[in-house]
């Protein structure tokens, strides 16, 4: 996965790098556009989301969440081992004295998992219902509460607020929902420190994508309310890399996502045509 990561990284650099009228259409669109910094219309799709309810809409984040959890527990450990930072004693969590942002932190299905691990987690959403659902379900458990800050806004404030600031920052399923990713992915660079993680989860715009996200999960299987995704938002890896490059950040891993068996347990793969991760590593140019 890493190897393919750095052939993946150097194809997008230079991309990134080149003329503009060598750039591919979709990723030089993705580039230039420049909307508001948050999409009523994305937002109100949430906005009746029962997000701690395993069977509701919110069940695929349920089902994927132990894999995305297990890459990001690896890539944050790693970056911060390479930038010197101490590890936790033996009868701390593994995550204990780390900072973490989650971006488009939903009712913090998420964030809850990384604070468990130890994390001082930092939720915000650009809706003011999901951080509210969150609170209010780790409100039973104040040891963890006490690990979460949960509260409304967006990527552009939070790092223009808080720059540098965090041991990593993770954006899942989220940049295919905003309406400038280009200025997006910037923002969540300038909020991690140099040498930190910036992990993004998101779908690729493959045809196997729209069958499997878009005509089998909302119209067939009916796991997510039909119009969740709009198909032309999804990012393909070469981009995302070439956008992750155009903010300082150098591709790490990059890992496809799917369920397996008859529970849909989700595991990572070698296959990034349909839900992907990808962690990056903060450029330090200090």
């Amino acid at each position: 996965m890493r190897r393919a990561a750095a052939a993946l990284a150097r194809r997008a650099a230079a991309t990134a790098r080149g003329s503009p009228a060598r750039a591919p259409t979709a990723a030089r669109a993705l580039a230039t556009a420049a909307p508001p910094a948050a999409d009523a219309a994305e937002l109100a799709k949430f906005r009746s989301y029962d997000w701690w309810d395993p069977s509701g809409p919110a069940a695929p984040l349920h089902a994927l969440n132990p894999a995305r959890v297990g890459f990001v527990r690896e890539e944050v450990l790693r970056s911060a081992a390479v930038r010197g930072v101490a590890p936790p004693s033996p009868d701390e969590p593994p995550l204990a004295r780390l900072r973490l942002l989650d971006v488009g932190c939903g009712g913090g299905i998420l964030a809850e998992a990384l604070a468990r691990l130890g994390a001082a987690v930092t939720g915000i959403d650009a809706g003011e219902e999901g951080p509210a659902a969150g609170a209010a379900h780790a409100a039973h458990d104040p040891p963890l509460a006490a690990r979460l800050d949960y509260r409304a806004g967006i990527a552009e404030a939070e790092a223009a607020s808080h720059p540098g600031q965090y041991d990593a920052v993770v954006a899942s399923e989220v940049i295919e929902h905003v309406p400038d990713p280009a200025a997006f992915v910037a923002a969540l660079a300038r909020a991690a420190a140099p040498g930190g993680a910036v992990i993004l989860s998101t779908l690729a715009r493959t045809p196997r994508s729209w069958a499997v996200a878009i005509a089998g999960a909302e119209y067939v299987a009916r796991l997510l309310p039909p119009g969740t995704h709009d198909w032309g938002r999804f990012i393909n890896p070469e981009e995302l890399a070439a956008l992750g490059d155009g903010a300082g950040l150098d591709l790490a891993r990059l890992a496809g996502m799917a369920p397996v068996g008859q529970r849909a347990r989700w595991v990572l793969t070698d296959d990034p045509s349909v839900n992907y991760i990808a962690a990056f590593v903060k450029r330090d140019e200090g």
